[in-house]
């Protein structure tokens, strides 16, 4: 993905025609007319932390899993549970001259229920929980690091578009200067009007160039203003350079430069610690919570204990008719509303007996799960590594292009200026002038294409060791 990027702004400012297709040029942002804004690299971190989508979610993903750890706690506790049951029945004849009327009959009553052993499933739920919630922090931190590092790709990115637009305008003022020097050449018939031919046709494709490089530049704009999630016509003017303490500038004749202080490039990489990586916390978690699993299926195996203490009221329960005394045969008139209060205290313990082998193989099969995840956990360090690796190799290999770079470019400049003397004493050509403002293009496009392939690498380099950090 990285060299992806950095192929687009090495031919952002080329003849080859990556924005062919942009047939009508889209418009420039900072120019008269238009307020710029100012902003830094840790102010561009803090807009697209804030804003972005996918942690947002990831945010709402913690709060879910501190709920359900809550709620698992809750499995701890006695549950209270209430009851109202009211009757409306047509009466029923118990006897030839009872009857027994349940009309408007209710019953209230208060449930305490309270786990004593439930085979080991409350505490492992609570287990699960942390693990979830651990899990979920996790994402969180993984997904930051991924919203920051798509941020500096993104700044760094309009930055360098923009210095290579800094350095075509550059290289239009060299030949703006050429093109008035050759034209009075001209006029005194020292210089052939082939000569000024060839030069506006250099300038015809600079002004090629550059119109693409400003297209590209409003395309990068548009980026950055999407990864940090603001207005998409806010034209934001980048502070921070591609070095840590200093840019790459141009004098109005186009000579480069540079702050005295470059970056400073490490000498070498040691081998590379994924330790810190949230990938890695994700993987042992993981782990964790398929072995509590295990631990979830055997307590089905397990016999549950529980306790339940109730109350209840009865009331407006009616006997209404005659009753026939044993004794005598006296009749009796029956007339009762009966009410009461019933306490209950129960003790309950299930025990599974016979499931035909499902339970058990329930547990074998978490077993296996643990293995397979134990695997996944093997397999993925093993390709983390690989990418930090990778990370750290690319940022080494980006200090040797800088060096390389920077090198290139101060024999460019020097070879400019030496073939500009020469041309001036009529001791080099035409074609030998611009072949050295060509060389000189290329040098500076190289040097910017350097310097952001080490600041991207940088914070991929952190990502993939689990160091990048607002």
């Amino acid at each position: 993905m990285m060299k992806k990027i950095l192929y687009i702004i090495a031919i952002v400012c080329t003849a080859i025609p990556v924005f062919s297709q942009v047939t009508t040029p889209l418009p420039v942002r900072d120019g008269p007319g238009v307020g710029l804004v100012s902003l830094t690299l840790s102010d561009c971190r803090r807009q697209a932390l804030a804003h972005n989508e996918s942690l947002q979610k990831a945010d709402l993903a913690v709060r879910q899993s501190e709920l359900d750890r809550q709620m698992a706690f809750a499995s701890y506790l006695p549950k209270l549970d209430g009851s109202v049951t009211a009757i409306f029945r047509k009466d029923t004849r118990l006897l030839d001259d009872l009857e027994l009327q349940m009309r408007g009959t209710y019953l209230a009553g208060l449930n305490l229920t309270q786990p004593i052993f439930a085979g080991g499933k409350i505490v492992t739920a609570n287990k699960l929980a942390k693990v979830g919630e651990e899990v979920a922090q996790l994402q969180r931190a993984k997904t930051e690091q991924q919203v920051i590092a798509d941020a500096d790709r993104a700044y760094f990115t309009l930055v360098a578009v923009r210095q290579k637009v800094t350095m075509l305008e550059a290289l239009h003022r060299q030949m703006e200067g050429l093109w008035r020097q050759v034209s009075t050449s001209v006029e005194a018939n020292l210089a052939t009007r082939n000569d000024l031919l060839r030069i506006e046709t250099k300038l015809s494709e600079i002004d090629y160039q550059l119109q693409k490089a400003r297209n590209g530049a409003e395309i990068c704009r548009l980026s950055l203003c999407n990864v940090m999630g603001t207005d998409l016509t806010i034209a934001y003017q980048p502070t921070d350079t591609l070095l840590a303490d200093g840019s790459v500038e141009y004098s109005a004749n186009g000579s480069a430069v540079a702050n005295s202080s470059l970056f400073t490039l490490h000498s070498s990489l040691q081998e590379v610690d994924i330790s810190d990586r949230p990938e890695v916390a994700l993987l042992a978690q993981s782990v964790r919570a398929s072995e509590l699993q295990v631990r979830m299926q055997r307590a089905n195996l397990l016999p549950t204990l529980g306790l339940s203490i109730g109350y209840s009221h009865y009331d407006n329960l009616k006997l209404r008719g005659q009753l026939t005394s044993p004794a005598d045969g006296t009749i009796i008139p029956a007339n009762y509303t009966i009410s009461g209060n019933s306490p209950m205290a129960l003790l309950s313990m299930s025990i599974p007996i016979w499931h035909w082998g499902a339970d058990l193989k329930k547990v074998k099969r978490a077993r296996l799960d643990v293995e397979s995840t134990r695997l996944d956990q093997q397999q993925t360090t093993r390709l983390l590594t690989i990418e930090a690796q990778n990370a750290a190799q690319n940022l080494s290999d980006s200090q040797r292009m800088l060096q390389t770079a920077i090198v290139g470019q101060q024999q460019a400049d020097e070879n400019l200026r030496v073939m500009h003397l020469r041309y001036d004493e009529s001791l080099a050509t035409l074609t030998d002038l611009l072949d050295a403002q060509s060389q000189w293009q290329q040098a500076h496009s190289n040097l910017i294409e350097a310097h952001t392939q080490l600041r991207i690498n940088e914070t991929e380099y952190l990502r993939t060791t689990g160091h990048l950090t607002p």
